[in-house]
């Protein structure tokens, strides 16, 4: 059946059923893995779609199961610090290996975990 010329090819392509294309060759995505305290919020920023999740402080501490540390609820340090001490970094792991930088804003009670774009 020919198709009229006013269609475009996407409309062509949904009425007529084509064969499934092969998948397009991906490079090996880097493997990222967290375990620890932070784990759950990691596992929660890594399977959001958006650029942007925006958590209030009590999401995260549902997410965690415990409560934040007092620093992080009133230290916006506790969020951008990019120290090198092992265990002041562990809570930093949960966004940073799911590919976000934290942006807290603290008067609202709020944190945006933004993608970092590779």
């Amino acid at each position: 059946m020919k198709q009229p010329d006013w269609m475009t090819r996407w409309q062509r392509r949904m009425m007529i059923p084509a064969e499934p294309e092969a998948p397009l060759p991906v490079a090996p995505r880097q493997q990222r893995r967290m375990s620890g305290t932070y784990q759950p919020l990691y596992t929660y920023l890594e399977r959001r779609y958006a650029d942007t999740a925006v958590l209030t402080l009590e999401q995260i501490e549902s997410l965690l199961g415990f409560a934040l540390p007092e620093r992080a609820k009133r230290d916006s340090e506790w969020w951008t610090d990019r120290g090198t001490g092992a265990a002041a970094s562990g809570h930093r792991d949960a966004w940073l290996l799911a590919g976000r930088t934290a942006q807290p804003n603290l008067v609202a009670g709020t944190v945006a975990f933004e993608r970092v774009s590779s």
